[in-house]
């Protein structure tokens, strides 16, 4: 055990509105329920991008951010019968809930009101170990390359629980076609279902993503699909994209918000949420959806577009993400 005392490089976020910076800190030690795992992925969210500049409330700080990592065990808790050392292992952002609440009891554990979750709470994966709650560790598809599997921890399984949302939707809008939207749709059109694409207005280098991976249509979000959807799914932080998803759906149909935070949703006229429209959202996701997405994945399968960047580049996969400028998910690898 003497090897879990060196240290280790990681990206830390002392306070929000700042940079990510590398610092040299002390390896972790696995509690008895925790893995130790060294990180060989971690792709770069959206959610990072909330934390860092703290559009989500109350961080632990200093925080190593990410929470799509995966890497291979080191070391075993003594509460931890299932793993091996050297086994490879995927850390997703619900990274610990209480058990005995009434959501944990009910199958909502996503909704734990005392969970606490990877690169927010916990120390997570922009970094070259991470510890990680036993429970909340999956086994990653053989198929699969370390840098590939890694925005499946996120943006594959929020992206699937959205999708789970739309029920047996034919004609499914996707607002923002980022990480997320490119693995929903490889699996719009595995099941046969159609998929309009709504980007920026002009963006036409993700509309021409949109168009590569399948979709029907694909337009700006200013505009309105030939034929009305079954359900629409955004994942772009917009909320004046919700009146507009909602004009877009047919009666009976559902909006579905896929992220943890949005911009205010605008007054909108109740002429357009009558005849029985739905408006939901996404909130985290369950080891269940983690267990189904997985063994899909690899059936249809997923192909997951990404650009590896060293992990002391992580500000600058940060600010490309907030800008636009990434097509499909950045990944962050060990520095060589």
């Amino acid at each position: 055990m003497s090897e879990l005392n060196y240290s280790m490089q990681a990206m830390v976020l002392d306070e929000p509105g700042q940079t990510v910076h590398m610092r040299c800190l002390p390896r972790p030690l696995p509690n008895p329920d925790q893995l130790l795992v060294r990180v060989a992925a971690c792709a770069v969210c959206r959610t990072d991008l909330h934390i860092v500049d703290g559009e989500l409330p109350n961080p632990k700080l200093p925080i190593i951010p990410g929470h799509e990592i995966v890497g291979r065990v080191v070391s075993c808790g003594t509460n931890v019968p299932n793993f091996s050392i050297g086994e490879r292992v995927g850390i997703p952002w619900l990274g610990w809930t209480c058990g005995h609440c009434r959501y944990c009891r009910n199958g909502h554990e996503n909704l734990c009101e005392d969970a606490k979750f990877t690169g927010y709470q916990i120390d997570g994966g922009y970094a070259e170990y991470a510890v990680a709650d036993a429970r909340y560790c999956f086994r990653i598809p053989e198929i699969y390359s370390d840098v590939e599997a890694a925005p499946l921890l996120c943006a594959g399984l929020i992206g699937y629980r959205a999708l789970k949302m739309a029920g047996s939707a034919d004609r499914v809008g996707i607002y923002g076609f980022g990480a997320a939207a490119h693995i929903v749709a490889q699996i719009l059109r595995y099941q046969g279902r159609k998929l309009f694409a709504f980007t920026r207005p002009g963006d036409v280098t993700a509309q021409d993503f949109a168009d590569k991976m399948g979709a029907a249509w694909v337009g700006g979000s200013d505009r309105m699909p030939p034929e009305e959807l079954d359900a629409a799914i955004i994942f772009a932080p917009d909320g004046t994209l919700v009146p507009a998803a909602l004009r877009a759906i047919r009666p009976g149909g559902i909006v579905i918000c896929g992220g943890i935070h949005m911009s205010d949703i605008p007054a909108f006229p109740y002429s357009i949420l009558w005849r029985e429209k739905q408006l939901v959202s996404v909130a985290n996701l369950t080891r269940q959806d983690a267990e189904e997405f997985l063994a899909l994945a690899p059936k249809v399968p997923v192909r997951v577009t990404t650009e590896s960047l060293p992990l002391s580049q992580a500000g600058t996969a940060l600010m490309r993400l907030r800008e636009g400028k990434l097509t499909g998910a950045a990944v962050l690898v060990p520095d060589l």
